[in-house]
């Protein structure tokens, strides 16, 4: 290992697809916080709320919503975690998003810093986003020397500082409560709720926990207006997300797109329609702890409450496409894996349930498979569910349930055939 390795050196400063302040500053930016500066905390946060701006990182709760729980009366500092841990299977939208737009960043973290009060940022940034930590670095760098960061903001009196810190490469600390224990320097697991961050989140403090993509918006509101937010997306989710798509398309990446978009549209339009031009067979709306859809499902609109009424989620968007070529039990039992790899071991349903199901779903995918190991996972699907401090374990039982919901019939075709039905030697007798 060449320990005097430098990653900086691996990418140019000038590359225009890297925004510096002089790029941003002329393009408009900071101009969101020179206004927001000069407004009421209050007013800031009516804005947000207005637009109805949900957030980005998952669950899709109301930004707006979220920053009014703070209390302003306890006698502590209030502070602002930016949740760039995004570790998701399947979602890289965020590095992107900071990779090339860093400021815009520092700007939306800076403007949800004046909403509540706050005078400390930090920005937990996934453990392998190296590169990504770089940009940040330096751009907040550029921040402070600007006086757009620091002890007097754009000459009004009020300090903000951000502070950058790098975990360790765990996926359950994109998980919040997880991630303020890990920011606090232990060990990264989920807490029990209540009390709620708002409230008591970091160092027992009142905290504010938003994803990047959600921060970067808000510029945008400030600037334009809470109607201009609502002019694209459905009602209930307004604006604009990054959606990542991967898997067996033509043309993977990230798109953004208004909300409520129809899957066929992203696919077809965007993705460049299925590789090869194959039958889709399955996809995952927001990362692989979403429950699955299928080619039934190709004109649900990429919204919060289109996709619930589908029986899945948006997630984080990240849709990963498998077709007709994929085997449905592979693709579960590493799913599965990675879960069971990834949870921290505090709650005895996610530990056991999903190293449980990692042996029974490999059990199945190799050809050693019992009649009964089918029932043995519907069980544990139905047994993770709800039963522990996080979602990571919901996120197991969404990947088990969704697949037996969808394709029972791969699953008892194993079973049947002692191997996998889409090896090529057993291409003749798959179900029809």
């Amino acid at each position: 290992m060449n320990l005097d390795f430098d990653p900086r050196l691996t990418r140019d400063w000038d590359d225009p697809s890297v925004i510096g302040i002089d790029g941003y500053v002329a393009k408009g930016g900071y101009e969101a916080l020179s206004r927001a500066v000069a407004m009421a905390d209050a007013d800031i946060l009516e804005t947000v709320k207005s637009s109805g701006l949900r957030g980005r990182g998952g669950a899709g709760f109301p930004t707006g919503m979220k920053w009014g729980f703070v209390p302003r009366d306890t006698g502590k500092p209030t502070y602002v975690v930016v949740n760039f841990d995004e570790s998701e299977p399947g979602t890289c939208n965020n590095r992107e998003l900071v990779e090339r737009d860093p400021h815009r960043l520092l700007e939306g973290a800076a403007i949800a810093a004046l909403a509540i009060g706050c005078e400390t940022v930090y920005v937990y940034v996934r453990g392998e986003y190296l590169w990504q930590s770089i940009v940040l670095e330096r751009a907040i760098g550029e921040a402070y020397a600007s006086g757009r960061l620091g002890a007097d903001v754009l000459g009004s009196g009020k300090r903000i500082d951000v502070v950058l810190h790098r975990g360790a490469g765990a996926y359950i600390c994109g998980e919040e409560t997880a991630l303020l224990s890990s920011l606090e320097g232990f060990r990264g697991q989920p807490r029990l709720r209540p009390p709620f961050p708002a409230v008591e989140g970091l160092f027992a403090s009142p905290t504010v926990i938003n994803n990047v993509e959600t921060l970067m918006n808000v510029p945008h509101i400030v600037m334009r207006g809470a109607d201009w937010f609502r002019e694209l997306g459905t009602e209930k989710s307004p604006g604009t997300k990054m959606v990542t798509v991967s898997g067996k398309v033509e043309r993977p990446g990230n798109y953004e797109i208004p909300l409520g978009t129809p899957f066929r549209v992203v696919l077809d339009e965007l993705a460049g329609g299925v590789l090869g031009g194959r039958a889709l067979k399955a996809w995952t709306p927001g990362g692989s702890s979403t429950p699955m859809l299928t080619a039934d499902h190709l004109d649900v609109g990429l919204d919060y409450e289109s996709l619930a009424g589908a029986g899945s989620m948006l997630g984080t968007a990240a849709i990963m496409v498998m077709d007709e070529t994929d085997c449905l039990v592979d693709c579960a039992q590493r799913m599965v894996r990675f879960y069971a790899h990834e949870s921290c071991g505090k709650c005895t349903p996610c530990r056991e349930g999903s190293w449980w199901a990692t042996r029974v779903l490999e059990r199945l995918e190799r050809g050693d498979g019992r009649e009964q190991d089918l029932p043995v996972v519907r069980d544990l699907g139905k047994n993770l569910l709800f039963r522990a401090f996080c979602a990571l374990a919901d996120g197991t039982a969404s990947v088990i349930n969704s697949s037996l919901q969808h394709f029972p019939e791969e699953f008892e075709a194993h079973v049947r055939l002692g191997a996998c039905p889409l090896k090529a030697d057993h291409l003749e007798e798959v179900p029809a």
